[in-house]
Parts: C-alpha cells; structure tokens; sequence
C-alpha cells in the first residue's frame, strides 16, 4: 500500500519533483484546488442525469448482468438467502461446470469478489434474477454518487498575491550545513536507507581474470607470466 501511495504521488508530480520544495507545495495546492470543484460538478452532472452510482460500478454491472445470463441458479433457501450457482461457459473444455454458494443475508460468495469488491459480481447477480430480488440494493454506499460528491465538495481558499503577503522581519542567519554539502570529488555516495533487501551472500573475493582464482588480481596473479606467453604464441601463429 505504502508503494502504490507513493507511485501515485509521483504520477501527480511527476513535472514538479525536480523543482524547489516551495514551487513542489504552491503547484500541488493550485492543482488541487482547480481539481475539487471540476470533478464536484461531474458529481452533480452524473446525479443530475438520474444515476446512483459511479461510472464505474455502472459498467461493472452491466458486465455482470451479462454474464449471469448463462448460469444456473438453484435455489437453497426458503428466505431466498441461500443459492448454488454454476457456471455454465467459459471454462476450459475437458474441465467439469463450477459452482458457488451465494449468501446473500452474510454477503458473502465462494468466488470471494461479493465480499472483497463490496458489490455483486455475476454470481450475485443471478441469484438475484432467479427472486426477483433488486440487485443494487447489495451495493455498498461507498459506490455512490452521493458519497463521492461529497469528497470533492470540499473547496480550497483563493490565496492573496505573494506581493501582498505579510512576512514578519528575519531574526536570525540562516546557516548552511557545510557537512552535508555533496563531494565534487570521487565516486557519489548512496544515501539509500539499506535493509534485509539489500544483503548480499558473502563471496571469496576478487577473483583472477586469469586464473579465476580467489586472492589475488590479474596483476599480481602467479601465473601471469605461463597466460601472457600462451597469448602471445597464439597471436604469432
């Protein structure tokens, strides 16, 4: 989770992030403040349509609606709360037709996506046909319009002109760091924060690019003198 936040963060600033962390703060607020009241008004414009849900549950369930077409549905319940389910196409031929146990008073199904995903998959979706039972009402409210609108209700405040900002007078010098300066010289220095990821196994060493032995390099190998010659009398033939 920590990854997808931060590969999410980086999608967003991803023009910005080579810039000063002041420029970083003043682009993130000036975006975010065009972006509440624009996808606050497709909120409205979407409720104002007739629609209940988001976008995509909508196109979820027509999915699901037509993949529940061509299952069976038995029915394991006298308060219609109970279902076996089978699927009937879309398995690999040779193998048998997979069922499921569909609860729909514990929303809860075998395939795992009812009770994972918080909205009907096509198995639910056919146990509700076979009763005539209304299927959005097994939608969590998470999904709906309603609850969106209201995230992106909130608005930010119109900031005044920088030149008109009242900075109180500095008291004190700011004084670089000198030791955290980075060496013009040499090789650069990771700052990385290692753990367990990062521990290699333990080798012999540098090993002879001549004798691949452990010990010594190609300068000081032994049997330099035997490797050099050998090269040199293929080179003449």
């Amino acid at each position: 989770m920590t990854t997808n936040l931060v590969e999410g963060v980086n999608a967003i600033l991803l023009k910005t992030r080579h810039l000063p962390i002041s420029t970083v703060f003043s682009a993130t607020f000036y975006r975010l403040a065009t972006l509440m009241p624009r996808m606050g008004q497709q909120q409205v414009n979407q409720i104002e349509a007739g629609h209940i849900f988001v976008e995509d549950i909508r196109d979820a369930m027509v999915a699901n609606r037509r993949m529940a077409r061509s299952m069976n549905v038995e029915i394991y319940s006298r308060r219609l709360e109970t279902f076996r389910v089978t699927e009937t196409i879309g398995r690999r031929p040779g193998l048998p037709p997979r069922s499921y146990r569909v609860d729909l008073r514990n929303r809860q199904c075998d395939c795992r996506r009812f009770q994972t995903l918080h909205y009907p998959y096509a198995h639910v979706v056919a146990a509700c046909a076979k009763v005539n039972l209304n299927v959005e009402q097994f939608v969590e409210d998470v999904y709906t319009l309603n609850r969106t609108l209201r995230v992106w209700e909130n608005e930010f405040p119109v900031l005044p002109d920088l030149s008109t900002w009242e900075v109180p007078p500095i008291t004190f010098e700011l004084v670089p760091d000198r030791g955290l300066r980075r060496n013009p010289r040499g090789r650069p220095q990771s700052t990385r924060i290692r753990n367990e990821m990062d521990i290699r196994e333990k080798s012999d060493g540098t090993r002879c690019g001549l004798c691949r032995l452990a010990g010594h390099n190609r300068s000081k190998c032994p049997q330099r003198n035997y490797h050099v010659g050998q090269s040199s009398r293929s080179g003449r033939n």
